[in-house]
């Protein structure tokens, strides 16, 4: 029987999709008594991708569900938290520590890393475009871009940094909440007729859904911006500009035009949802256009992902490092104020905040003891939550 190229849980929790020098490395540990050498390793960021100055941490569920049962100890900062890799002093700073028998665990740094990796960019390029598109709607778009198993992991991401809602059925079944999405040029070329499409619509779909209608198909976009609004009137909640490149011109004069003439006819009620080639870098012109919505595909679900690294900085609690790492076990100061991080030694004391001298509180805390999940898992909704009052706090620096 054919299966699809995915590994199973079972193959993840065991190792089976790590690298093959990890597995060498654990034979060489036990072939020399080595495999229960107590350490502790970190796992930091040099730096972001496309001189980002901050990062949103995500994929810690997973990272718990590796980890379980496995004989180590696990902190972690808080999922949905925005970092950056240094702190102000200009040192690492570590979001994950684990601490246990080197030859228990070291065959899982590789799917540790992807599972924080992919999901961390994922969910740091949803938080840009919201800090960018405030009081915007924002929806996942980007699932056809990646491998189908991931739509879960992707609209997860893109929820906690900051979407209102996600498109793939299955992202929405992970999230607790109703998929969002509006119609395919599909549906209007089967017609034959836009209107057609569009009251088909209109009388078949559950009220609940909001009618957006995609206006985009075979005539200019203002032309049948109005006629979906003449079409449907008071139905008719909003409309989706996904204009091809080749057709595109300059994208936020289009809808300036869109906005205007249905303002002048007295659809004020209509808004204007845009889709295609959204990213962090043209968004902003399009927000000042009157765009009311995106739909956000592939600069989402591709984003690029953090390189997260995993080193050892102690062993059998004696302080190692390589090269350009600092060893011995450490702990992140947060100051709540104004999220300045000092990064020291642990068991040191705590710092005041070098910025505005206010007090500060460790950001590393407790996810496994001895194999067994210790920190309850917050909903999805909260985490979103946190990552905004963040958001609110920081500066959009690029």
């Amino acid at each position: 029987m054919r299966t699809f190229n995915v590994a199973s849980d079972e193959e993840i929790k065991k190792g089976a999709t790590t690298d093959i020098y990890f597995v060498r490395t654990s034979q060489v540990l036990k072939a020399k008594g080595l495999e229960g050498t107590r350490v502790v390793a970190e796992v930091t960021a040099g730096g972001l991708p496309e001189n980002w100055p901050w990062g949103v941490i995500c994929g810690l569920d997973e990272v718990a569900t590796l980890f379980e049962g496995c004989p180590v100890d696990v902190q972690a900062i808080p999922e949905g938290t925005i970092f950056h890799p240094h702190d102000h002093y200009g040192n690492r700073l570590p979001v994950i520590v684990i601490e246990g028998p080197y030859g228990n665990f070291c065959e899982l740094e590789t799917p540790m890393l992807g599972l924080i990796c992919q999901a961390s960019g994922v969910a740091t390029m949803a938080a840009r475009l919201r800090k960018l598109a405030w009081g915007k709607l924002l929806v996942s778009f980007g699932i056809r871009r990646v491998h189908p198993a991931l739509s879960p992991m992707i609209d997860r991401a893109a929820y906690i940094g900051g979407f209102d809602g996600v498109s793939s059925l299955s992202g929405a079944k992970r999230i607790g909440k109703e998929p969002m999405g509006t119609m395919p040029h599909a549906l209007i070329i089967v017609f034959g007729d836009q209107v057609k499409a569009w009251k088909a619509f209109d009388e078949v779909i559950p009220r609940q859904v909001n009618r957006v209608a995609l206006v985009d198909t075979y005539f200019d976009e203002k032309a049948e911006a109005i006629m979906a609004a003449e079409a449907l009137g008071k139905n008719l909640w909003g409309v989706r500009l996904d204009t091809p490149g080749s057709r595109r011109g300059n994208f936020a004069e289009i809808i300036r035009e869109v906005r205007w003439e249905l303002d002048l006819r007295g659809y004020r009620h209509v808004k204007i949802l845009a889709s295609g080639g959204i990213n962090d870098r043209n968004i902003t012109e399009l927000v000042k256009a009157g765009v009311d919505g995106f739909g956000i595909g592939t600069s989402l679900s591709n984003a690029p992902t953090i390189d997260f690294a995993m080193d050892i900085v102690e062993i059998n609690g004696r302080p190692v490092a390589k090269r350009g790492k600092l060893g011995g076990r450490k702990q992140v100061w947060r100051c709540r104020k104004c999220l300045e991080d000092v990064v020291l030694p642990a068991g040191a004391r705590p710092p005041r905040c070098p910025v505005c001298d206010g007090k500060t509180s460790p950001l590393l805390q407790p996810l496994i003891k001895k194999g067994k999940i210790v920190a309850g898992e917050e909903s999805v909704d909260k985490i979103r939550s946190y990552v905004l009052s963040q958001l609110n706090r920081i500066p959009m620096v690029d």
